[in-house]
Order: structure tokens, then sequence, then C-alpha cells
């Protein structure tokens, strides 16, 4: 059976799609990281902390499916993908879900007991199921930046050659302090939007602030270390696009520096890292003059322009080899198959609609600000 789209068009569509997805949840659950990362420093009794709570309390079990979407997009679309990334961050990988886990038990119980030290110690729980998964994210992402410690033997088996602790490198690192810098101004920005005029906005607008100004400093300084610091990967020899998934098919080297031969060759991509540095700058001219909107928009500009940023400049790789670049996992060697991709892509034209419509009207009906006064009298609230 022939099909209407060619292998190469499908493989660049679910690349976009993995982009889009990984960004809908930094947009969605992003914030709710970041409101979990600020609660401790923006409220301070407990009356304030649960309405900080209740900011993203209806909203965040939903923003939750974004990430187990990322994750099925990437089993069903990247399979060589998933199967080296899952077992080769496992450690991480439970890290990350044992904070998580902390999320919904913490929104669950805490107000169960009125006990001030049970509460408290669920207000850090909160925290470490936000901060945790987003430093843990960018240290990830900046991993795969430097090339992950895996090799591939003749019969496409994976190797790991790396630990827990060899993952926070000091670029990793960086990375990792921009993706909570990145969340927690998010999460600001989603307080402007519903917390109530008091003391929890003008505490949340001052780590904004903050934030803000470290988001940008990170991300200029993580431009200047991938530019200079021998980092980079290149493809070599003919590229067939539209030829059967198998890693050891294609030749890869490290090449320091390469992590900007797109911009050389499509001069539009810039527009990404742009948006990246001025998204920040957008949410601190928010805060200054007091418009709550433009913090949000910012923000989001912020997400979209530093997770483009990482995609674009690494087009076509998804996981480079440190250890063995032959190993690498491009957008070209590492899908499903061409009819596998083209059944998928039927159901997320049908159902990602449903989804973003439904997300919307969810949001649409719960938009407003939380006051104190509803956290008093709604039983409702956590």
């Amino acid at each position: 059976m022939t099909l209407p789209l060619d292998y190469e068009t499908l493989r660049v569509i679910w690349w976009l799609l993995m982009g889009v997805l990984l960004i809908g949840f930094a947009l969605t659950d992003g914030f709710d990281l970041g409101v979990a990362s600020l609660l401790p420093w923006v409220a301070k009794t407990d009356e304030e902390r649960r309405m900080v709570i209740n900011t993203v309390g209806a909203t965040w079990e939903g923003n939750q499916v974004w990430f187990i979407l990322g994750g099925g997009a990437i089993f069903a679309a990247w399979p060589f993908v998933y199967a080296v990334s899952f077992s080769g961050f496992y450690l991480a990988m439970f890290l990350v879900l044992a904070a998580l886990i902390l999320r919904p038990v913490g929104f669950k119980y805490r107000s169960k007991r009125p006990d001030p030290k049970w509460r408290s110690r669920w207000d850090w729980a909160l925290f470490v199921g936000g901060f945790v998964p987003a430093l843990v994210f960018g240290v990830a992402v900046g991993n795969v930046l430097l090339g992950l410690p895996f090799r591939l033997d003749s019969d496409l088996r994976s190797f790991y050659d790396g630990t827990l602790l060899g993952l926070f490198t000091p670029f990793s690192l960086l990375a990792g302090l921009l993706s909570v810098a990145m969340l927690v101004l998010h999460g600001a920005g989603w307080l402007s939007l519903k917390a109530e005029q008091g003391p929890v906005l003008d505490r949340a607008r001052t780590i904004g602030q903050v934030a803000a100004v470290a988001a940008v400093v990170l991300f200029a300084a993580g431009g200047a270390y991938v530019a200079w610091g021998g980092l980079g990967f290149r493809v070599e020899g003919l590229i067939d696009t539209a030829g059967p998934s198998n890693p050891r098919l294609a030749s890869a080297v490290a090449a320091p520096g390469a992590w900007l031969d797109n911009y050389a060759a499509y001069p539009w991509m810039i527009a990404a890292p742009l948006i990246g540095l001025v998204g920040p700058l957008v949410a601190l001219a928010g805060i200054r003059a007091r418009r709550d909107v433009l913090v949000f928009a910012g923000s989001s500009l912020a997400n979209i322009g530093i997770i483009g940023t990482v995609g674009l400049s690494m087009f076509p790789f998804i996981l480079p080899s440190a250890i063995d670049p032959a190993s690498s996992l491009t957008v070209w060697n590492a899908s499903s198959s061409h009819t596998t991709l083209f059944i998928m892509l039927g159901v997320t034209l049908v159902f990602l609609p449903i989804v973003l419509a439904y997300t919307a009207w969810v949001y649409r009906v719960l938009f407003g600000r939380v006051t104190a006064e509803q956290v008093r009298t709604n039983p409702d609230f956590y």
C-alpha cells in the first residue's frame, strides 16, 4: 500500500510533534512545578500557602497528561530513543517519579490535619515535588547536549556506561539551573494571573524578577559553552532520510561547535534563541509594570524559545553517543516504521485537537484569581 506521506516527511512531522509535546508539558505542568518550587518562599502563613496551592489545585492533574503523552509518543514513534534514554536515565527517572509522587500525596493529605508541623512537612514535600523534577529535567537535557555514554552492538543491544552521579557535570548543572529558573519564572507568571493582590503576589513578583534575570544569564552562558566548550556532533557521509531505522547504518562523529551548524544553514532558526532571551525580559518588564498577562506571556515565550533552541540546534540528532558517536540516534535512524508513523499521525490528528479544545475549555471555566476568602469558605479547596 502506498501511503500519502513519504517516510522522510513523517519522520520530520513526528520530530516536530515530539517538540510540541515537550513544550506543551513545559507550558502547562511547568507552571505547576514552578508554583510548587515557590511555595515555601512566597507564602508564610497557612492561609497563604493554601491559596498558592489552590492556584494550581484545579488543573495540575490534567496538566500531567502532557507528561504521559510525551513518554507515550517517544515509546511509539522513537522506540530506540525510548529504550536507550529510559534505561540510561533509569535512576534519574526514578528520582523524578519519586518526587512527582510526593505532589499528589501532598495535595490530598496536607490539609487533612490542622497540625502546623504536619502541614509544614507536606509543604516541603510539595516543594521537593516541584524543584527536583525541574532540576533533573534540565540536567537530562544538558547530558543529551554533551552526549550520553551509551553504545549499540551489532544486534542493536544498548549498553549504558554512565552513573547517576556522572550525570551532574558542570554543564548539565548549568542546564538544570536554567530549567529551574525558567519554570520558577513560569510559576511566578501563573501566580501573577491567579493569586489575589497582596503579600503572596508581591513576593512572587520579587522572586520572578530574580528568576527572569537568572534565566537570561544562564541561557547566555549555556549558549557560550555550546559555542566554545567543545560540544557537538555531526553526521558524516550521505544520509538516507527514507532508509530503514538502523542506527548502525549511519556515521556520526563528535565535532566541537557542530551544534551551531544549523543556524548557518538555516538562518531563520536564530529566532528560537532570540525568543529564549527575549521571553524572560518580557516577563521582567511585565512584573515591573504590573502587567500580569505580559508576565505569563513572557515566561511562556521563554519556555518555547529555550526548548526550541535545544531541538533546532541538535537536529537531526535526538540522542548522541559520547563514547561511540556511530551509535547516535537521529531523526533518520531511530523511528518506528513508515506505516506505524502514518497510523499514529492519523490518531493524533483526531485526538490532539480534542485534548487542546478540552484543555482550553477547562482553563476558561476555571479562570479567575484565588482569594483568601475563597480559601476560608470553599470546602472543595485543598
